[in-house]
């Protein structure tokens, strides 16, 4: 491992240098940039993270694609829909991810807005229950998902939980976007109970590399516990927000992969 002062110059000269507007054209987070309405925000950008799968332009033009079969309107789709509406999703895929799958996100996202004005307490909580670990509110919000019984045992393997010992990567990197803001407009920072301290930095391919490489992570596999021990080291370094160092990671892992 690099000495702390050294390791700490890397990463936030890396992080200055991909966390920029430019950043967004190519990466998932430009679907929910599309918009300005909170739920929309929420409803694209959970989308965009759960397809994150892939070649980063085929993930894009999925999302597109789907952003386009809601009308361009997600929020007043999902809320709004009537039966004959949802012919517009039938047959939509993105690898492994289908139409069942996305009918029934609908269905939850339907009956979870019509009760609460933001995905957020899906993952706190609401008045009667508050959650303040950042395990057990990925595992809230899986359990939350998947609460009702009409749930396809299909779609649990698109929403990872620390409880089947997921990295959950897609999750976390979903959480930086709603959570952490700055003054580069990459993240959104729309969501106020939880704190860009509290988040579990998203542990791809790159990320994890890089990170190896660099002594972040000694754990053998790539599992949740994996995700803690990157995100206690980088702690160290930004014990505010620690999850910022993602953006250098990634850029470092990708300038390595096209180098």
């Amino acid at each position: 491992m690099l000495p702390f002062q050294e390791l700490y110059s890397l990463l936030e000269h890396n992080y200055e240098k991909f966390n920029r507007s430019n950043f967004i054209a190519d990466d998932p987070i430009s679907i929910p940039r599309k918009f300005t309405c909170k739920q929309d925000i929420e409803i694209s950008g959970l989308f965009a993270a759960m397809l994150a799968w892939g070649q980063r332009k085929t993930i894009i033009a999925k999302c597109n694609e789907l952003m386009q079969r809601f009308d361009q309107v997600p929020y007043d789709f999902i809320l709004n829909h009537q039966d004959s509406d949802l012919k517009a999703l039938l047959g939509f895929k993105h690898r492994t991810f289908n139409d069942t799958d996305l009918l029934y996100l609908v269905y939850f996202l339907n009956q979870f807005y019509q009760q609460h004005d933001s995905l957020e307490l899906a993952f706190v909580g609401s008045d009667s229950i508050k959650i303040y670990n950042q395990k057990d509110r990925l595992e809230y919000f899986h359990n939350l998902m998947f609460s009702i019984p009409e749930a396809p045992n299909r779609t649990k393997k698109h929403i990872s939980t620390p409880a089947r010992k997921s990295a959950c990567k897609r999750i976390n990197m979903y959480l930086r976007w709603m959570v952490r803001q700055d003054n580069n407009g990459v993240d959104f920072g729309i969501w106020k109970h939880m704190r860009p301290a509290d988040l579990i930095c998203p542990c791809d391919v790159h990320v994890d590399r890089v990170a190896r490489r660099l002594g972040l992570i000694t754990r053998p596999q790539t599992d949740w516990q994996t995700a803690v021990e990157l995100t206690a080291k980088l702690q160290e370094l930004d014990p505010l927000d620690p999850v910022k160092y993602d953006f250098a990671l990634f850029g470092l892992g990708v300038e390595e992969r096209y180098s």
